[in-house]
């Protein structure tokens, strides 16, 4: 059969993994130029270097891709959301601990991206940000290792020999006493904690610079709600004799002078928050006990709610850009 040449057009699955990746990296952009004002730690200083070296080669990778769909280049976050001037919100230790959880979320991004990429370039292009992504969560890895500021999850004692399940109790987890939680179990909670932790200490910082009382009054809340499930999320540790990770509250500083704009702030919140849902979703799936699946529905519960009061403060505000929308054909029609 005569070969034919056929580059066809961007998917939409592919437009909206270029769309959010351009919104994220342009956010990061941002916040880690700010970092590297204030880090004052030369192993923290070289992740952060790598990192917006990533972000700013990410973002014209992108442009590329969409000028050459004629598809136009979202808005995204500018030199107008960040105050490089502002003084040090948080410290060089939350710094590192903040490119932990973030390469964390990326890594998981980019893996979606390529299970939904079909062309060649994209497929290239985002298996290449996975594999830079790595590369910064293994050297923040090794930092953290080295300062011994990592969260290591509990160990667990090997068993005499392999077991199977033989009682349906295990299962169970309303009344009497419940079985010690597992392995799997127990990495879902720390996982998410961990994610939990961070917001906390962002929404602390935030609400002391953000500018509109609206904008402050509603990150106080996420802390609060952030508070509430970090608390739920450790008795169920606690209940199997098990250790919570540490928190990060004292990295904030008394600055009341915002490095970012409420726009980005409100954004970044609000993003977390949402895939916070994604990964509570995921232990969700992998919890065996019963009673763990409904504190589960009960956390995504509330923090779906705090979700969409965000984005529709986002819409009031005119700060929410629409992402990629198909053709309104009704209204096609009656034009």
């Amino acid at each position: 059969m005569e070969n034919i040449s056929h580059n066809p057009r961007l998917t939409s699955a592919e437009i909206a993994n270029l769309w959010s990746q351009y919104m994220n990296d342009s956010m990061a952009a941002c916040v880690v130029s700010y970092y590297l004002e204030k880090v004052e730690d030369k192993g923290i200083r070289q992740i952060l270097e790598y990192a917006l070296q990533l972000s700013q080669s990410h973002l014209k990778s992108i442009r590329e891709f969409l000028d050459q769909e004629k598809y136009p280049t979202p808005f995204g976050f500018t030199e107008e959301d960040v105050n490089l001037n502002a003084p040090q919100l948080f410290s060089d230790l939350f710094m590192l601990y903040y490119m932990y959880i973030m390469s964390l979320h990326w890594l998981t991004g980019y893996a979606g991206a390529v299970g939904t990429s079909i062309r060649g370039d994209q497929r290239s292009y985002f298996i290449q940000c996975n594999t830079e992504t790595m590369k910064l969560y293994d050297m923040v890895m090794d930092v953290m290792v080295q300062k011994g500021i990592i969260n290591r999850p509990p160990n667990i004692n090997a068993p005499n020999e392999v077991d199977f399940v033989t009682k349906q109790s295990f299962l169970t987890g309303w009344f009497g006493d419940r079985r010690p939680l597992n392995a799997i179990e127990v990495s879902g909670i720390y996982f998410n904690m961990q994610k939990t932790i961070a917001k906390v200490v962002l929404e602390i910082g935030f609400s002391q610079v953000a500018q509109s009382k609206e904008v402050r009054d509603y990150i106080k809340r996420g802390e609060k709600i952030c508070d509430r499930q970090y608390e739920t999320l450790s008795a169920i540790l606690f209940e199997s004799n098990l250790p919570a990770p540490r928190k990060w509250d004292s990295e904030v500083s008394k600055s009341t002078l915002a490095p970012f704009s409420d726009k980005l702030m409100l954004f970044h919140i609000v993003t977390l928050v949402a895939t916070a849902s994604g990964y509570y979703g995921a232990a969700f799936a992998l919890s065996q006990r019963r009673d763990l699946g409904v504190k589960y529905e009960l956390l995504i519960a509330d923090i779906t709610k705090y979700a969409e009061d965000g984005a529709n403060l986002l819409i009031k505000n005119g700060w929410m850009e629409q992402p990629p929308t198909f053709d309104d054909r009704e209204k096609l029609a009656k034009q």
